[in-house]
């Protein structure tokens, strides 16, 4: 995603061995998760919707890629780790973050923080020293056994503040952060040959019935396969025949399932992604489907299963309104960059060294994280002025280009 920071959490290798490809790790779970998947491929008729491939790819316990093993977050590739966020890329994130989540916490009049997708524990870390005691509750939702065990070692000197949860609670009052979770949600593909709309699905390669042309193997056992569909991306443009594009069903639930819970407080999303009329531009008729492996983007993620992870940008006009129909407010919308300033990322920065300004910098800068990542933000029942905007959003707000 981006460049360097601290050392990651040790690899399924060893101490300090990145799980290679060829590593026994490597192949074992690449085995016993093709086999998973074409198990379910067989159970559905022989096709499988990309959403259900996508959420046994990343998610399918043990063997998934959020699930299994190996390291995903931290520096280069000597490390083994696949891609660094931003907490990972500097603390000045963190600190910066916390002064929105202490407003938050202010206008609500709460003291508990709910993050989702915790990863490696670094921006709860940085949360939780730089929040002190206004933070008596840090709640962890994590799919991923495996990142739950790293993230209790690294924030074992919080405890018992720190709680992992298997799922929503019943309610919710307080703060509710995700940094780059929208992102890793299973999408539906769509393709439009020029005439008509086809959903994009999972075969097994050269499986029996597969008509010829429907599918192109890739050599790692599966291959794609199109049926028409009466779905369709949400909006009415000028697309060009072989567009592929995504949309993204699971996401906007969430959010909505988010809604039905949270009684009194502020969420936050941070991810990278575009407003609908950016979305859906015929320069982008690809989409943004993407797989990221040893700090390396690849467009196939059909080929090693579980060892990669695949991710695509947010539609965040349809995170917006599925938020907004399910009744919370659209509180903000702004470039990440815009978002750390305004919470004093360069006040912060005053007094730090050259070399972590340089880290920082990658923050918001346009060609790093500054533009392309984005933060939005949904409210009930806060208790701020009505002259006095969240802090993060106070200037810059682009609420209006949704």
């Amino acid at each position: 995603m981006t460049a360097p920071a601290t050392p990651p959490a040790t690899a399924a290798g060893g101490p300090g061995e990145p799980d290679s490809v060829s590593s026994p790790v490597s192949a074992r779970v690449t085995d016993e998760l093709s086999a998973l998947i074409h198990k379910a491929i067989q159970a559905a008729g022989g096709w499988l919707p990309f959403d259900r491939f996508m959420a046994l790819a990343l998610y399918a316990p043990g063997l998934g890629y959020y699930a299994n093993t190996s390291a995903k977050f931290g520096a280069m590739p000597g490390s083994g780790s696949d891609f660094v966020t931003a907490p990972e890329l500097s603390p000045f994130f963190g600190r910066a973050l916390a002064a929105q989540v202490r407003q938050g916490l202010q206008a609500s009049g709460t003291h508990t923080v709910l993050e989702f997708g915790a990863g490696s524990g670094a921006l709860a870390e940085q949360l939780l020293d730089a929040l002190g005691d206004a933070v008596q509750c840090y709640q962890i939702v994590d799919l991923s056994g495996t990142l739950r065990a790293r993230q209790a070692g690294r924030l074992a000197r919080f405890a018992p503040r720190v709680q992992w949860l298997d799922a929503l609670p019943e309610a919710i009052d307080g703060v509710v952060l995700g940094n780059e979770v929208l992102d890793a949600m299973p999408v539906q593909l769509l393709h439009f040959d020029g005439a008509a709309w086809f959903e994009r699905g999972v075969v097994a390669e050269a499986a029996p019935g597969t008509e010829a042309g429907t599918g192109t193997g890739t050599g790692t056992g599966f291959a794609w396969a199109d049926r028409p569909t009466t779905l369709r991306p949400p909006v009415e443009a000028a697309f060009v025949p072989g567009t592929v594009t995504e949309i993204h069903p699971q996401a906007r639930a969430f959010i909505a399932t988010l809604a039905g819970v949270l009684r009194r407080g502020l969420a936050l999303f941070l991810d990278y992604g575009f407003p609908e009329a950016e979305y859906w531009l015929p320069q982008r008729h690809m989409g943004t489907l993407i797989c990221h492996r040893a700090h390396r983007s690849d467009p196939d993620p059909l080929a090693d299963v579980g060892l990669k992870d695949i991710t695509a940008h947010v539609d965040f006009t349809g995170i917006a309104l599925a938020g907004q129909d399910a009744g919370l407010e659209v509180a903000g919308y702004t470039s990440q960059a815009r978002f750390l300033i305004n919470c004093g990322l360069l006040d912060l920065l005053a007094g730090a060294s050259v070399a972590q300004r340089a880290m920082a910098q990658k923050l918001i800068t346009e060609h790093e994280m500054g533009e392309l990542f984005k933060v939005i933000a949904f409210t009930r029942g806060l208790d701020l002025p009505p002259d006095q905007p969240l802090l993060g959003f106070a200037q810059g707000d682009r609420t209006h280009r949704l």
